[in-house]
């Protein structure tokens, strides 16, 4: 048994196998550098730093990479999980269309853009990645329940996954949730745990229960770094898609921070592996006025992120005290990106707009996304010339209030001519 198992063992009870976490060697402190055994463990014992995933990468190729399946687990040599990862019972995400979005292109001023759509993943939303990675983890760990806090989304991907691979899950989210990401978490489990209160609230709750309950793999909690590795996937399939180059920009949503922070990461580790040619590139991040405190702290030019109450429709993005929000602000700067926000109007005008022009129905996450993208392109902090990609992370049947009092008929008629004449529809 190598030492790692061993420690493992020692405290969690569960020995690990042979290969557990693939190629991944060590938790490490992203503020110290101090390295733990992989386990169920996310706050550095030096520093309280928070844990990521550490590798010790073997040579792989672009065509290793290309033989492997049509989902996240053709890149399992880049990720925290065994190798004989296809055979487990997982709902298989990723590997989503990048499309080239000429019309929203045209109307924006961009001559090249991208839209990397993850709402056709399996429920509809990129969570389904960071789901996978961690539900992987909780097996390898022997984990009885499979939970999560939850702005929606991620309540949804877990009950899916729970399902899937025949484990008991536990999702709690905000009570005033929107009611079709309410339904689409409690189809797949009955314990959906409605919380009264905002999301942070709700994560101190499911730490407090993390902390206190043997056997509970909380995604976002005590597997948090195994979870956020699944997010380096939308950067790898970014790259392939574009055959094996990276964006000269990227606007990616920002409610936790992990999505952005992860993504570089992955364009780091395809430079790093020789998969990629190096070269700069900018990454943006998006937040809602109504919950923006790392847009305000980008606009302030200071480094602490001051927590807020969030007020906005774009639920999925209300995270108040952001994670992993100072390491936004250090990549957004970092790389010449930025990070901006936009009003709820211009979340559903952001919504329409991606409807209307190329054909993909975004939900407040994405709206903002598209919304701040356009901002960027009018204020002139981004340049309308470079390769851009802007990465919509959800489906808009999840957000359905969001435009439901915006758009409908355009006129009511009786079925004839004349009255179809009559109400100038052309």
């Amino acid at each position: 048994m190598t030492a790692v198992a061993e420690n493992t063992s020692q405290k969690t009870g569960h020995t690990l196998r042979e290969g557990a976490f693939g190629n991944a060697r060590a938790l490490a402190c992203r503020e110290c550098g101090h390295e733990v055994e992989l386990g169920p463990f996310y706050a550095c014992p030096e520093c309280f730093g928070p844990l990521e995933v550490s590798y010790d990468f073997p040579v792989v190729t672009r065509e290793e990479i290309a033989a492997g399946p049509n989902n996240i687990w053709r890149y399992k040599a880049l990720l925290p999980v065994p190798d004989d990862i296809e055979q487990s019972k997982n709902t298989e995400p990723g590997y989503t269309r990048l499309l080239k979005a000429h019309n929203l292109g045209r109307e924006l001023g961009i001559d090249n853009l991208w839209v990397k759509d993850d709402s056709t993943n399996p429920t509809n939303s990129f969570k389904d990645r960071v789901v996978a990675c961690a539900l992987s983890a909780a097996i390898e760990l022997d984990a009885k329940v499979f939970a999560c806090p939850s702005t929606g989304n991620l309540a949804n991907a877990v009950a899916a996954a729970g399902a899937r691979a025949g484990i008991k899950t536990v999702v709690f989210i905000p009570s005033n949730l929107e009611k079709p990401k309410q339904v689409n978490s409690a189809v797949y489990t009955d314990n959906l745990v409605a919380v009264n209160g905002n999301y942070d609230d709700v994560n101190k709750l499911a730490s407090e229960i993390a902390g206190e309950e043997e056997g509970w793999a909380f995604v976002n909690v005590n597997v948090r770094p195994f979870y956020a590795e699944g997010s380096k996937t939308l950067g790898y399939e970014i790259a392939e898609q574009l055959g094996w180059r990276l964006p000269d920009q990227i606007v990616i949503p920002v409610a936790s921070g992990s999505q952005l922070t992860k993504v570089h990461k992955a364009f780091q580790e395809l430079i790093t592996l020789g998969l990629v040619e190096d070269k700069p590139y900018k990454v943006y991040g998006a937040q809602a006025t109504g919950c923006s405190p790392v847009s305000v702290a980008y606009k302030a030019g200071v480094d602490a992120i001051r927590p807020v109450k969030p007020d906005t429709i774009a639920k999925s993005l209300a995270i108040g005290n952001p994670a992993d929000g100072i390491y936004v602000l250090d990549i957004c700067r970092q790389t010449g990106g930025a990070v901006e926000d936009i009003s709820d109007d211009e979340v559903r005008e952001g919504i329409l707009l991606l409807a209307r022009t190329e054909g993909i129905f975004t939900e407040t996450a994405g709206g903002t996304t598209v919304g701040v993208l356009k901002k960027l392109v009018e204020s002139g902090q981004l340049d309308p010339t470079l390769e851009t990609v802007v990465i919509n992370t959800g489906m808009g049947l999840k957000t359905l209030d969001a435009v439901s009092d915006h758009v409908g008929p355009r006129a009511t008629i009786d079925p004839s001519y004349g009255a179809f004449t009559a109400a100038g529809i052309v």
